[in-house]
């Protein structure tokens, strides 16, 4: 249980953050639009993610024992400079939500675009495959980690998705998106002007 709620706290430190993906299950779920499907798409991707992390690092570790620390201290490097974008966002960003009424877009073209969102990210990989995969325990207790990882991404994205429509007006509040910027480790790079027109 330990190990569960490990996987469970970590991820959702990392996955917490407003980036390309959380973006467009924002805006999926603002319009109410396939919001089942997407969050779906979200969190079922970053189960394959996580448990490829949690299965495929040990073995790299084992045949590679550098890869390790130079992962780790790679992927510190990599929270701090984007730690800074936020913290400089956070100070100057002037970009709301700007949402417009535009026609609902079929099914297949929005899991299209937000399996491209997810599986082209750069960042998707450094948090499942790299930074949870060297934190999971090299012991049995590592499925539980990932069991743990797995429900912080269905809680996430069913939330984010499905509540999005109660944050339409927060989010249009340059305040806001500020203090998501001070608070939050970005998931997908510095966050940009975000028109959710479609």
């Amino acid at each position: 249980m330990t190990a569960a709620l490990t996987g469970f706290s970590l991820f959702l430190s990392l996955i917490f953050a407003v980036g390309p993906q959380n973006a467009f299950v924002l805006q999926q779920g603002i319009r109410r639009e396939h919001v089942l499907a997407t969050v779906l798409a979200c969190a079922v991707s970053d189960t394959i993610l996580i448990f490829a992390g949690i299965a495929s690092f040990g073995v790299i570790v084992t045949q590679a024992p550098l890869v390790e620390p130079l992962l780790r201290y790679g992927g510190a490097t990599f929270l701090i400079y984007y730690g800074w974008t936020k913290a400089w966002s956070a100070l100057f960003r002037r970009e709301v939500l700007s949402l417009s009424e535009t026609a609902p877009q079929p099914l297949g073209q929005t899991l299209l675009t937000c399996l491209t969102i997810t599986w082209l990210n750069p960042s998707a990989y450094l948090e499942t495959v790299v930074l949870l995969g060297a934190a999971a325990p090299q012991t049995d207790s590592s499925l539980m980690f990932g069991v743990g990882a797995t429900a912080a991404s269905f809680i996430f994205f069913f939330f984010l998705g499905f509540g999005a429509r109660l944050l339409t007006q927060l989010f249009r509040n340059p305040n806001t998106w500020r203090f998501l910027d001070a608070g939050l480790t970005p998931r997908g790079g510095p966050t940009v002007a975000l028109d959710l027109a479609g």
